[in-house]
């Protein structure tokens, strides 16, 4: 269903249609490729589909096999080409692009071999002109391309010709970085790439681009809104007449019509839209929030606000109040105080809560500081980390403690040939391992068994009993590789279990959605469905959930309830239960595009949330972390 929206569109250069969810969008376009195709199959034509292996576009695939199962669709007419391939790289690897759409597509369907014309990621250099070529060649003969479906540009890196055809380019360094989780390491990351050019794209008759999440919108905000230049290739599609553009609000969220919608025309002014337009506007001016005057309103776009809720003071005090409501030392609550302007309740005290951490550091990067003060402040808090987090352990690592295993069985008299069979079966399975290859499950639980030691750790140095630390191992985690499976009945069984089990008073969860493989989104899926199935329980009518983020983004100031200040000896102790976790510390394994450490990005990030408050009028803090209310 597409969400309706009454502001106006002029910002936008081009058509986009905005979904409540990725899976309105998904079968949409499913229905109009099976469409065509049928008609086509009608008409004893073949159908040339181009297909990408964005992570967009899975959800179409699923649907189109879902209507080929019902009979509803055949293949046996239609003709593949694929967008892009990492060069060089056997095709069988579970980094290869040709491997995804077998998984997600080609396998499933009756689409006849020699019809599926995925770009050779093993062709040799000598034959490459050549190949490129003939595959171009067949995309003509068959009369072009029918239906495009694009979540990105393929590998057209920055300074693309626009009338490029299929090449094959030298991936530049953003993208190798972007791409190391699926590589585990950037220096596993093949530096060339096979891609149809610019003009190869725009020639297709119908294009589908699909973006979901909140990663993709400042891609979504040049495509739809920026300027059409070689240095984002994405802008090119501008100059297409036939191509549907398909978005979830996530991914729209950098959208004038979304972002600052009282631009673009008349808005509905709650009380939200009010508080983010103030701080906009007190960022974009440089003023606090009680220095607004009528004109900077007036001057601004921002006239209709004056004039339905003005003037300006009386608006400030409102915006000024709410926000310094939101601030509180006390996030389980302050007990015997008047909690009417608190984010928490005061009572109960002390509390029981919950904290969720999807990895087994999410919770000291993101919410270290919380979470100290509600163990300082003497709350019953039980971590629960949803995942081993496994793969994000090097494999020098898993070396180094079977080697300590090793060496400490001839201190306290254990077995130390088992202990050297195990350390040496260990190193001959790393060293047969291929970069980006699932584990063993021995070397998998060995990984785990790392992760689940350092967040003892931590939580020994927060004084958070071992009793109290939960290792859920959601099951959709454990494959081995950074592909995932989706969140299942077992995981959201496993979550209210420990639930039903602590009757906690606060749920803390991870909102933070950015991560690079989306554990965190399918963490908080299963927390969301366990909640749905608990409903009817007492306990949860007087339970409060709070989402955090700072691994990989943060809240907008204005869409925060809860502002926890830090001081800078909290800060202090945030960032020792960070560095508890050794095995991602100095380098982690999938860093993302931010070559920090996580500690720093989270220092950084706490630090310029409470420079912005200062800024805003509040009282001056070292460190601020922020969490939204979710509403059950």
């Amino acid at each position: 269903m597409i969400v309706n929206q009454d502001f106006t569109k002029r910002y936008e250069k081009i058509p986009v249609d905005i979904f409540s969810d990725s899976s309105a969008a998904s079968i949409l376009v499913a229905k109009k490729i099976a469409e065509a195709i049928n008609l086509k199959n009608s008409n004893n034509q073949p159908c040339v589909l181009g297909l990408s292996t964005s992570s967009s576009s899975i959800q179409v695939y699923e649907e189109l096999v879902k209507l080929f199962k019902k009979k509803e669709l055949t293949f046996k007419n239609a003709h593949i080409f694929s967008l892009d391939e990492f060069y060089p790289l056997n095709k069988n690897e579970i980094q290869s692009h040709y491997r995804f759409l077998r998984e997600y597509l080609l396998d499933f369907i009756d689409i006849p071999k020699e019809n599926i014309n995925c770009l050779d990621s093993e062709i040799s250099k000598d034959g490459i002109h050549d190949y490129l070529e003939n595959f171009e060649k067949k995309i003509s003969k068959l009369g072009g391309i029918d239906i495009l479906v694009l979540g990105d540009m393929g590998y057209n890196e920055p300074g693309s010709h626009y009338n490029s055809r299929t090449r094959l380019i030298t991936l530049n360094h953003n993208t190798r970085v972007s791409s190391a989780s699926d590589f585990f390491g950037v220096e596993y990351v093949p530096f060339h790439a096979l891609t149809m050019g610019i003009e190869t794209i725009l020639d297709a008759k119908k294009i589908f681009y699909l973006a979901f999440g909140e990663g993709t919108a400042n891609t979504i905000a040049k495509l739809v809104e920026g300027v059409v230049n070689e240095q984002s290739p994405v802008s090119y599609l501008q100059e297409h007449s036939n191509i549907d553009i398909l978005i979830d609000l996530p991914a729209a969220a950098e959208l004038t019509r979304i972002k600052t919608p009282w631009l673009t025309g008349s808005c509905e002014w709650d009380d939200h839209m009010i508080r983010k337009s103030v701080f906009w506007l007190c960022r974009k001016l440089e003023k606090p929030i009680l220095k607004l005057t009528d004109r900077d309103y007036n001057d601004n776009g921002m006239s209709d606000l004056i004039t339905e809720s003005g003037p300006a003071s009386k608006i400030n005090i409102k915006v000024f109040n709410n926000l310094q409501h939101t601030i509180s030392g006390w996030p389980g609550g302050k007990p015997n105080a008047d909690d009417s302007t608190r984010p928490e309740r005061a009572t109960p005290f002390p509390k029981r809560a919950v904290i969720f951490s999807p990895h087994p550091d999410d919770d000291v990067i993101s919410m270290g500081g919380t979470l100290a003060r509600l163990s300082e402040q003497g709350h019953e808090v039980h971590l629960a980390y949803q995942t081993s987090g496994n793969i994000a352990v090097f494999d020098h690592d898993a070396i180094r403690f079977l080697d300590f295993i090793r060496e400490s069985s001839k201190i306290f008299d254990f077995d130390y040939n088992k202990s050297d069979l195990i350390y040496k079966t260990a190193l001959k399975d790393l060293e047969k391992k291929h970069p980006g290859e699932p584990d063993t499950q021995s070397i998998r639980e060995v990984k785990g068994a790392i992760r689940r030691g350092e967040a003892k750790a931590a939580c020994r140095y927060l004084k958070i009993p071992e009793d109290r630390v939960h290792f859920q191992n959601l099951p959709f985690y454990e494959t081995g590789g950074v592909k995932k499976n989706p969140v299942g009945p077992d995981d959201i069984a496993i979550v209210k279990e420990l639930l039903q089990k602590v009757k906690p008073h606060q749920i803390y969860a991870a909102g933070d959605l950015s991560d690079p493989h989306g554990t965190h989104r399918v963490c908080l899926q299963a927390i969301f469905a366990a909640i749905e199935e608990l409903k009817g329980e007492k306990w949860l009518q007087d339970c409060r959930v709070w989402l955090y983020r700072g691994a990989w983004q943060e809240w907008d100031v204005a869409d925060a309830d809860m502002a926890v200040p830090l001081s800078p000896e909290e800060v202090n102790i945030k960032r020792e239960a960070i560095f508890k976790h050794q095995s991602q510390k100095d380098r982690p394994v999938f860093p993302g595009s931010d070559k920090r450490e996580f500690w720093q990005r989270a220092e950084e990030r706490n630090h310029n949330t409470a420079v912005l408050f200062d800024k805003l009028g509040m009282a001056e803090y070292q460190a601020i972390e922020l969490f939204v209310r979710y509403n059950i």
